[in-house]
């Protein structure tokens, strides 16, 4: 799973490289950065968690980097609407 990780975090930081000077731009493109950055903060907690499961022996370190995960989707999440809804109020 960490080598899996690894992997995806090289590609989702590039991704998120190349992304970077779109991220105040409109709701689609806030978004979209949002979710690449989101990738790489979640493959890097991924990387954590395998070590953490390895070491401790236990699946807590799976539980809390999912919590911080979903966490972190619902906050972007947020972001993203209220971006989205200002956008619209300021079309009509």
């Amino acid at each position: 799973m960490g080598a899996v990780g690894v992997l995806a975090l090289a590609v989702n930081v590039g991704v998120a490289v190349m992304l970077f000077r779109y991220r105040s731009g409109d709701a689609d493109m806030r978004s979209v950065w949002l979710c690449s950055r989101n990738d790489a903060i979640g493959n890097v907690a991924v990387v954590l968690a395998a070590a953490g499961v390895y070491g401790a022996g236990s699946g807590w370190p799976d539980w809390i980097v999912a919590v911080a995960l979903a966490a972190l989707a619902l906050s972007s999440s947020f972001a993203v609407v209220r971006l989205a809804r200002r956008e619209i109020l300021a079309a009509t």
